[in-house]
């Protein structure tokens, strides 16, 4: 669906002399973030917050890499203020397993708190990594915002919403 949509986009650019700019964008976390998303972050955030264990599921081995909001805003303006159409990956290029992820969560919220392995569904990709080659080349972007620092501000966006 997304690939036609981007096809879609370039051929409407054809047909009536638009400029456009496409964005594929990656795992973005940050605050405002629903805590019913049912993404991995708000997930463990929540749980932690609510002195919940942490849901892995299969061993947490497979990986992600988590771009903060502040820095994926940053990139979509710089794409936006560019004469470079796309499509340009916009994310972090920076790999963490989710068993890194919730052991990151759990350390900065209550480190007493327990990991329960469940099953992996069948869908569930083993590597989500965008490359941004591209993007560094082309706009001069890159993520500034590590994991550490953006969980910290996200965690405390969470905790205005849990008490």
């Amino acid at each position: 669906g997304k690939r036609i949509a981007e096809t879609l986009c370039f051929d409407y650019q054809r047909s009536h002399n638009l400029d456009i700019s496409i964005a594929r964008i990656f795992n973005t976390y940050g605050p405002n973030m629903a805590k019913e998303d049912g993404r991995v972050i708000s997930n463990f955030i929540v749980q932690a917050l609510q002195g919940k264990d942490l849901t892995i599921y299969g061993k947490g081995s497979q990986t992600r890499s988590f771009c903060y909001v502040d820095d994926l805003v940053l990139g979509l303006v710089k794409l936006m203020n560019s004469k470079f159409s796309g499509p340009i990956n916009i994310g972090s290029d920076q790999e963490f397993t989710i068993l890194e992820l919730a052991e990151l969560v759990r350390s900065k919220i209550n480190p007493n708190l327990n990991l329960i392995l469940k099953d992996l569904p069948e869908d569930d990709p083993k590597q989500r990594k965008p490359d941004l080659k591209l993007i560094k080349q082309e706009l001069n972007w890159e993520p500034k915002i590590n994991l550490s620092n953006g969980l910290d501000k996200t965690i405390n966006y969470f905790k205005t919403l849990i008490k």
